[in-house]
């Protein structure tokens, strides 16, 4: 009987220690939950990022190389009024960015510093090329020294030099033509605002053109129609063509950039301005800035 109840006594304070040392680390887990902290994926990067104000525009001089061209009777003339002192009024808003480089829709051969510095001699006043009325004027105004080109084309330019009989082909009917309801959707879209640089200030058309709205549907412009060629083809000749581009331009702005101190003004063909926007929203080392912001 001694036994048994010592037995018992033991049972019992064998169980008394377990249920103790489960409470100590059921409180212990609780406590470590409590002080977990859930951090979202910015915490884990620097709050400091270059800014990058991207300023997409349609092309003053209309050299016709888009596939949706501006009719005659729509076009403008910067160098004539009332538009010559609109183009005032959007340069002396871009300004507000006070940015310490321009990067430019051009290539190295096009010679952008060596061309900025015969307009501070007072050479390409007449000149109509938004790069000279935007990008060389602000850089010139904002005593700067250098213009960074920092256009590109795509992987499918490369691929064509090496095989242009397949580049042919995968390019067959690639032509904006696609009876994709979609298709007419925006081409109706651009040709009403091909018509508003004749109708409206340019610094409103500016605003309007660069709005996170407009961007979304210019990036979806070439999710429809030809993008839809058989079954992965249009999308194919996209991501080469197309995105590769702009990944490749994306890729120059890095190039350029030299500390989170930079303040950075692209300015590029608007259709450009939609993968942009995508990239630098994405991207942990910039701050996209909104063009209506400043």
């Amino acid at each position: 009987m001694i036994q048994s109840i010592g037995s018992r006594q033991k049972y019992a304070a064998t169980l008394l220690i377990i249920t103790v040392t489960l409470l100590i680390l059921s409180c212990s887990q609780e406590t470590s939950k409590e002080n977990a902290k859930l951090k979202q994926a910015s915490e884990y990067f620097p709050k400091e990022k270059t800014q990058v104000l991207v300023v997409g525009t349609f092309h003053f001089d209309y050299p016709g190389f888009d596939y949706n061209k501006t009719s005659e009777q729509n076009k403008i003339d910067v160098l004539t009024e009332p538009k010559k002192s609109e183009v005032t009024e959007l340069v002396e808003y871009i300004k507000k960015f006070n940015p310490n480089k321009i990067a430019i829709e051009a290539s190295p051969k096009w010679e952008a510093t060596t061309k900025l510095r015969k307009y501070k001699d007072g050479g390409y006043r007449h000149e109509r090329d938004e790069r000279y009325q935007l990008g060389i004027r602000l850089a010139s105004e904002l005593h700067l020294d250098t213009l960074y080109s920092i256009n590109s084309w795509g992987l499918s330019d490369d691929m064509e030099k090496k095989d242009s009989v397949y580049i042919k082909n995968l390019f067959k009917d690639y032509d904006f033509q696609s009876d994709d309801p979609y298709n007419q959707y925006m081409t109706d879209w651009y040709n009403e605002e091909n018509k508003l640089a004749s109708q409206v200030n340019l610094l409103e058309l500016f605003k309007l053109m660069n709005s996170k709205e407009s961007h979304d549907y210019g990036y979806g412009a070439y999710l429809v129609g030809d993008f839809k060629l058989d079954n992965y083809r249009g999308a194919d000749i996209l991501s080469i063509w197309w995105y590769s581009r702009n990944l490749r331009i994306f890729r120059n702005i890095q190039k350029i950039t030299e500390n989170k101190n930079d303040r950075i003004l692209v300015i590029f063909g608007n259709g450009h301005a939609p993968v942009f926007r995508q990239l630098l929203e994405a991207s942990p080392e910039y701050d996209f800035v909104e063009f209506d912001s400043l």
